[in-house]
């Protein structure tokens, strides 16, 4: 793992964000996952410099997972580098809104 993926492997194992088990180097299909969450179904990468060259392949895993409902959020390694707290908030709050479901816009409203 590189430096980044070890900061926030640190903060996310043993389930010290909110009691989520995240796993690292997870296998989905022909894919590792940097951290994934089975109860969310949710993917976390950790993006460094070379994820500029690998854009179209990205866009490709990203499209692959999503068609099997998992979700995928990339961080970048800079981010993690310069405040891992700042991502485990970007982390909680994307947990957040998939526990919230539809947005109350979305909602039919009583009448």
């Amino acid at each position: 793992m590189s430096l980044p993926e070890v900061l926030l492997w640190e903060r996310l194992r043993r389930g010290q964000v909110r009691g989520l088990k995240f796993r690292r180097q997870h296998v989905l299909g022909s894919y590792i996952a940097d951290f994934y969450c089975h109860e969310f179904r949710l993917v976390v990468e950790v993006d460094g410099s070379q994820h500029a060259a690998m854009l179209e392949q990205d866009a490709v895993r990203d499209a692959w997972m999503r068609e099997r409902g998992v979700r995928v959020l990339r961080v970048p390694a800079s981010v993690v580098l310069q405040d891992v707290g700042v991502v485990v908030g970007v982390i909680e709050r994307e947990v957040d809104r998939i526990t919230q479901g539809p947005a109350e816009g979305m909602k039919k409203r009583k009448k």
